[in-house]
This record gives structure tokens, sequence and C-alpha cells, in this order.
């Protein structure tokens, strides 16, 4: 689980958009850059080369 104080101020790094978390998927999801980010040990990797694409 991710602190709720850490989301509200985490944005993507490459657009410095909204993050949506997804607790099943363990991921910071970014709809503008279609991108998700992985949350490793409750630590959010906010690295672009290792975002996932979204379809």
């Amino acid at each position: 689980m991710i602190d709720k104080g850490l989301l509200e101020i985490l944005v993507c790094p490459q657009c410095k958009g909204e993050l949506e978390y997804d607790a099943k998927a363990g991921e910071l999801i970014c709809r503008l850059d279609r991108l998700a980010f992985p949350i490793r040990e409750d630590i959010p990797v906010m690295l672009v080369d290792e975002a996932r694409n979204l379809e």
C-alpha cells in the first residue's frame, strides 16, 4: 500500500500529469502518456524507462 500523502505529490515524470493508483496491479497510471509505473516494495519507480506502455 502506498501512502496517500505521497500519492498527492507524485506526478508523471514525463508530462507532469496526475497519476492514478491501481492497487490491484501495484502500479501508478498516467492516462495522458499511457504509462504504468511499477511500485516495488512500497516504493514507486518513477523512471520512464521502467514504465510499462499501456495498450
